[in-house]
């Protein structure tokens, strides 16, 4: 199996993607070693990688970070992620819209497993396709939580959706 992956540059820093011939695969922050993620990715795979191609994942995320784009129609392909973190993104995905937020507990109890707030928090912690599968917009009771791509990064993310103020500086 081949796929295909390119570097975006975006107001949170350069993120690496990658697709498959099912769909998006991987999106990773701080993407100064994509060829390293390109490699370490066709290790989970089992296949090789190719710079290149991806226009629609291109053009719907820097629609999204332009303001311009509420929810993403991009072919997912969610092969790194199983069990009940799958569970758990794929509820995240399907039912927590732009500019809306939901405590680590909520989206737990969604999943019928009120109890399991912190297997949401790893679930987060192993979304292998954030910003597009909005681990951003799940929050800590008690304020932001935690956010694999960096507090400020989040931060950035739920203002660009309305949910927070934007930065004055």
């Amino acid at each position: 199996m081949s796929f295909g992956w390119t570097v975006l540059q975006t107001p949170i820093g350069p993120l690496f993607l990658a697709e498959t011939d099912r769909g998006l695969v991987n999106v990773r922050f701080h993407a100064h070693e994509a060829r390293d993620d390109a490699a370490d990715l066709a290790a989970r795979l089992g296949g090789r990688a190719a710079r290149g191609g991806l226009c629609e994942p291109v053009a719907q995320l820097s629609a999204y970070f332009a303001g311009d784009l509420t929810a993403f129609t991009l072919p997912l392909d969610w092969r790194l992620s199983s069990g009940f973190n799958a569970l758990v993104l794929r509820e995240l995905y399907r039912s927590v819209p732009h500019g809306q937020v939901i405590a680590y507990g909520a989206l737990a109890a969604r999943v019928g497993s009120p109890d399991a707030a912190r297997a949401v928090g790893v679930a987060m912690g192993s979304n292998p396709l954030p910003v597009v599968v909005p681990c951003h917009r799940v929050v800590a009771s008690d304020g932001l939580g935690g956010f694999g791509g960096g507090l400020p990064a989040k931060e950035s993310l739920l203002a660009l959706e309305g949910v927070l103020p934007a930065p004055l500086f």
